[in-house]
């Protein structure tokens, strides 16, 4: 059996699940995402979406350039949040300590554990985790570029892996 395009594709979509399910595995130990962590699961979960269809046999072609530009994206998205984090340039204001009014909240809704608390209390310019210097969303960005060159050489590789017609030459 010889490995096709539709095999690197779905090796991508699981990796896209790794890091969608190790997302999740953070947050349950306690590290809240905030609205630009958020952003950037999306992409991974249309690229496990991606992965389950290419088991269908839609046109893998289309679907393998899907899983790429959405692995761009979600890789666009924490380059994007890396830099708000290291203050390279400004974030949302939603989500950022330069536009945050919590001036109407009382002190019970700043705690973590209360119910009310607004999520925008989780600072997209505060890096919560990192290894090696780089933080959560930065290993997203790098690991997710990783992915998308996985998901263009899967299309790479189908494209040409297509028997071509024989032109006849005439007699």
């Amino acid at each position: 059996m010889s490995v096709t395009g539709k095999h690197f594709g779905l090796l991508a979509a699981i990796g896209s699940a790794t890091l969608l399910l190790s997302a999740f595995a953070f947050q349950s130990f306690g590290y809240a995402p905030c609205a630009m962590c958020i952003w950037q699961r999306y992409p991974h979960g249309i690229a496990v979406a991606i992965g389950v269809l290419l088991l269908t046999g839609v046109p893998t072609l289309l679907l393998l350039t899907a899983g790429a530009a959405a692995a761009l994206t979600t890789a666009g998205i924490g380059f994007f949040h890396t830099g708000v984090e290291r203050g390279w340039w400004e974030g949302p204001t939603s989500c950022t300590g330069s536009g945050l009014d919590i001036s109407n909240l009382s002190g019970a809704d700043l705690l973590p554990s209360a119910s009310s608390a607004p999520s925008a209390l989780v600072m997209c310019d505060e890096v919560a985790w990192e290894f090696l210097s780089l933080s959560m969303a930065s290993w997203n960005a790098v690991l997710s570029l990783m992915l998308a060159v996985v998901w263009a050489y899967a299309a790479y590789k189908h494209s040409f892996a297509q028997p071509k017609i024989a032109q006849q030459e005439p007699l």
